[in-house]
């Protein structure tokens, strides 16, 4: 059995102003991500281990990974962009699954 939640919330807001001394703009933006899953598992797994290896198994919901990356333009006609930030995150999702995974002894 398994039940999950997930949401996003995604908030903005902008201002600009120019004069003859001064130019000035600013934009703010807020990203919330959540989620949660619960799993009740009654499953039976079996794999053979490669010699001289401990296996490790877990069951989950891993997420879902991707990258980011935040622009300004500039240029006389806002033309180029210049990159800001970038990132990568982990977003939630409601899938879940076995890992497994093997490492010396």
């Amino acid at each position: 059995m398994r039940a999950g939640t997930i949401s996003a919330e995604i908030a903005g807001s902008g201002e600009w102003s120019a004069g003859a001394i001064l130019a000035k703009a600013k934009t703010t933006i807020s990203v919330k991500v959540t989620g949660g899953v619960t799993v009740t598992t009654g499953h039976e797994y079996n794999r053979d281990v490669t010699r001289n290896k401990y296996g490790h198994l877990q069951y989950g919901s891993w997420g879902y990974k991707t990258t980011w990356k935040k622009y300004r333009s500039s240029g006389r006609n806002c033309d180029t962009r210049v990159e800001l930030a970038h990132g990568k995150a982990t977003l939630p999702t409601t899938e879940t699954g076995w890992k497994y995974w093997e490492t010396s002894l």
